[in-house]
């Protein structure tokens, strides 16, 4: 969200917070617990509507993933 100013589309506030998390995507990433899909998070502060915005990953933090979970 950096240089545009947020205003949420359910109740008009302009403040937010922004997170992120990680998911596994496909059946080879589900058996090997490898979550291989990254999403950033935009959560409005006053009614909580958050919208999902997909980001990349890198191939070097895939394996360190894989390692870390075998």
């Amino acid at each position: 969200m950096d240089n545009k100013q947020y205003v949420c589309p359910k109740c008009g506030n302009q403040s937010y917070t922004q997170d992120q998390f990680q998911a596994t995507g496909g059946t080879f990433a589900k058996l090997t617990n490898i979550q291989n899909k990254r999403f950033i998070t935009i959560s409005c502060e006053r009614c909580g509507y958050t919208e999902l915005y997909k980001a990349q990953t890198s191939s070097g933090m895939n394996v360190l993933d894989f390692l870390m979970n075998s």
